[in-house]
């Protein structure tokens, strides 16, 4: 599990770097809003965890800003401000969880895994790759300019692979979550959607693609 830790106060950065690294989790650290946002918006992150309290800007900023620009990864603020006011306020912005300091440190990885298990709930709002333009909202498809049809069954599964961009989803979560079952026709028409999908998406060098990982699942990648 990747962390971004954004923390202005050495010390308590420290502290967390060492307690979730403790938990086997890969931490990166910012200190500065400026930072943060770079770091956020360069790389994946299955966790974001925000101080709202930023030398050079406040961390509510930072989550409205992060949300507008399509980054997706939970958001867990950590603050001394503990009001039911600033937490509502918090959410608003588009963070995920809200803790007060001094907080427990077991509390705080428990609420990490807990929103890194929710991750990727929903897909980006669009992908542009080679010749492929993906609208999510619009559920429009194009390649090299011409719209795809798309059906509705196709646009949950591809919705359902985008929103793990980079990550394996198995078999049976596709099939729970859309066909709400595992059986042998739901399985079967799962494989004729992707293949219908790997077709209009193209096999154009760049772009979208789905590979399937024998035995795990499958992943939605994107080219340059």
């Amino acid at each position: 599990m990747n962390v971004l830790v954004i923390e202005d106060s050495g010390p308590t950065r420290s502290l967390l770097a060492r307690a979730l690294e403790a938990d086997r989790m890969t931490v990166e650290v910012a200190a500065r809003f400026s930072t943060g946002l770079r770091q956020a918006m360069a790389a994946r992150h299955d966790v974001i965890v925000l101080d709202l309290m930023l030398p050079d800007g406040d961390g509510l900023d930072l989550c409205r800003l992060l949300r507008a620009e399509g980054v997706l990864t939970p958001v867990l603020c950590l603050t001394a401000r503990g009001d039911v006011a600033d937490r509502v306020q918090g959410l608003d912005a588009g963070a995920d969880d809200y803790m007060k300091k001094p907080f427990a440190l077991a509390e705080l990885r428990a609420r990490i895994r807990a929103l890194a298990r929710r991750q990727g709930l929903s897909p980006p709002k669009r992908v542009e790759a080679g010749v492929v333009r993906v609208d999510f909202t619009a559920r429009r498809l194009e390649r090299g300019g011409k719209e795809i049809p798309v059906t509705a069954r196709e646009w949950a599964v591809l919705e359902a692979l985008a929103a793990k961009r980079g990550r394996v989803v198995g078999r049976a979560d596709l099939l729970d979550s859309i066909w709400h079952g595992r059986g042998r026709p739901a399985s079967d028409s799962l494989d004729v959607i992707l293949s219908r999908l790997r077709r209009k998406l193209g096999s154009d060098a760049g772009g979208c693609s789905i590979r399937t990982i024998r035995g795990e699942g499958f992943v939605f990648e994107i080219s340059p």
